[in-house]
């Protein structure tokens, strides 16, 4: 069996793949994206973007009813929009295998909140998995498959980015060709009508019993039975904390975390003195094993509910000494920004310049909401901003004029549309502002439905952004390039100014699409200034020095939009890259 050295995420798709997955439906998210990138690298593999993650799980779901063995990816985020499927899912069933891939975000290194979707799947009633490395995520993908053909049951697969980014050894094997099921009509097991519901409900029930039992012997969970005087219940990244920090604890490390394995969970306590649950987020295990009588020395009193955990957490937790951290001194605080060329810095400079109020979505645009642009008010989920303009313009009708939505492309394909569409239907005065950057950026250039690349990058059928605000009765839409200030700044100021729905389709591709040698501009420390208009748009490209703006060729890509804040002439100057 050869080795190689994979990401979490690499693997996960690899052990997809060797178990005879055929078809992959997912929506971007970090930290899941790449395990359907790489799943599309495999030529038996049907990959595709879906416009969300509702859509995904559907076109899963259906795949597996048809007969194949099918996988849905998702960040825990996205599980909200999935759930409409997945707790219904649970009720049929399966006929080929299904696993949903929940990949968590402790520390919300790119995520706007913290949850855990452990709690989904004990709400959804759906066995999850938990791997703890890069070769459990390989192993963890075929046996999640062969749980979900045997219990007939949707499965979870739960990462966290840094299971799904970190880099191990993994045991590679060739592909287990699988024929597809036959598809059988079964209308008492498919339907969920509530006669039939009432029915696959009972059923998931004794599934969750059979496995809470089977789980006891499944060779995903063991318990390494060492210094009897500690005992550690733990999974996923949490286990790699604990095993480094506490080297001589008894551990039980458990791949199911849902159902929990009872029964060894009570033959583990049994046999040390004292023992801990470590685990990040909520206290999902804690709870359920307190709530059976199991005497417990600590848990979320120790290590609490919010962030990562991390061997030196786990060690000053169990009072292990260790050496101190050498530090180089304080580091200046470095906030994320949009990148130079960024065609989302011209929109919020003109939003900020007229005062408006603006109501921000998921995306790289989420960053408009710091210094210098400081152009967005709220950010709370994918598709929020149309809602939520409406909602303060019903609030505060005076307003109007002043408040606008922003959204992406792909966010507005993903869950704006019906935002849209209700707006439009309760005749609210709203503007909104469609940034278009013809890609799914923030996750890493994923091609959608609005910019006519397929997940290959092959050509696709374009849903046209004017055309669809339009068919869904929006009277006033028009298109705005993103480096046009003038233009942007009338639009904005007309479009707001009309009653009813209004778009903006605010146009550029993303400065990082396009890989030609570009061309920067030049500033002339002769006419500079120092008014520091330039500085308003917040270009990393741009540098004050003593004897005036700098423009670092380095990052400059070219874009134009600082020449446009200079009223002096002292930027403009085209140069090559190379001069």
């Amino acid at each position: 069996m050869a080795k190689e050295l994979m990401l979490g995420n690499e693997a996960l798709a690899r052990g997809l793949w060797e178990a005879g997955v055929d078809l992959v439906s997912s929506y971007p998210g970090t930290p899941s994206t790449e395990i359907t990138e790489y799943l599309s690298k495999y030529p038996e593999v049907y990959a595709e973007w879906a416009a969300n993650e509702k859509v995904a799980l559907e076109v899963a779901v259906g795949a597996s009813v048809g007969g194949i063995r099918a996988v849905c990816c998702m960040k825990h985020v996205g599980v909200n929009v999935a759930a409409d499927p997945l707790y219904t899912a649970a009720y049929t069933g399966v006929n080929a295998g299904l696993v949903i891939v929940a990949a968590d975000d402790p520390g919300m290194h790119s995520s706007q909140n913290e949850q855990d979707s452990r709690m989904h799947a004990r709400a959804s009633h759906v066995p999850m998995l938990e791997p703890s490395d890069s070769e459990e995520c390989r192993y963890f993908a075929g046996v999640a498959l062969q749980i979900s053909e045997e219990y007939d049951t949707p499965v979870m697969l739960r990462t966290c980015t840094r299971v799904a980014h970190a880099r191990s050894l993994v045991n590679v094997t060739e592909r287990e060709e699988r024929e597809t099921k036959p598809y059988v009509s079964d209308v008492r097991k498919y339907v969920m009508m509530p006669g039939m519901a009432i029915k696959r409900h009972v059923k998931v029930e004794e599934r969750e019993n059979r496995l809470a039992a089977d789980g006891c012997g499944m060779d995903i969970n063991r318990m390494e039975m060492r210094d009897a005087s500690i005992g550690v219940i733990c999974a996923g990244a949490a286990y790699q904390y604990v095993r480094e920090a506490l080297p001589e604890a008894s551990v039980l490390k458990l791949g199911l975390v849902n159902p929990l394995p009872r029964g060894l969970i009570e033959e583990f306590a049994g046999k040390v003195d004292k023992l801990y649950v470590v685990e990040e987020l909520e206290p999902f295990m804690e709870e359920q094993i307190a709530s059976w009588g199991i005497q417990l020395a600590g848990g979320k009193n120790m290590t609490g509910r919010q962030g990562e955990l991390s061997v030196r957490k786990v060690r000053d937790i169990f009072g292990v000494s260790q050496e101190e951290e050498v530090s180089a001194g304080q580091l200046p605080a470095r906030p994320p920004v949009m990148c130079p060329g960024c065609p989302h810095r011209g929109p919020y400079y003109v939003l900020h310049k007229l005062h408006m109020i603006a109501c921000g979505d998921i995306g790289c645009y989420t960053l408009g909401a710091l210094e210098p642009l400081s152009a967005i008010d709220t950010s709370l989920c994918m598709g929020a901003s149309i809602g939520m303009a409406q909602g303060i313009l019903r609030a505060h009708p005076e307003m109007k004029g002043r408040v606008v939505a922003v959204i992406g492309d792909s966010t507005f394909v993903h869950s704006g549309i019906t935002s849209l569409v209700s707006a439009v239907y309760n005749e609210s005065d709203v503007t909104v502002m469609i940034l278009d950057n013809t890609t799914t950026g923030m996750t890493g250039h994923q091609n959608n439905p609005a910019n006519g690349r397929d997940i290959y990058g092959g050509p696709a059928p374009r849903l046209s952004l004017e055309a669809l605000c339009v068919a869904v009765g929006v009277k006033n839409v028009r298109t705005v390039d993103s480096f046009d200030l003038a233009n942007l700044e009338s639009a904005i100021k007309e479009e707001t100014a009309n009653s009813g729905v209004s778009v903006i389709v605010v146009r550029h591709p993303c400065a990082l699409l396009d890989k030609r040698e570009k061309a920067c501009v030049e500033s002339d420390p002769t006419r500079c200034r120092n008014c520091r208009a330039c500085m308003k748009i917040g270009c990393p490209a741009i540098e004050m020095r003593e004897r005036g703006v700098y423009i670092n060729p380095d990052l400059c890509v070219g874009c134009g939009l600082c020449t446009q804040m200079c009223k002096f002439g002292a930027i403009g100057k085209a140069v090559t890259e190379d001069a």
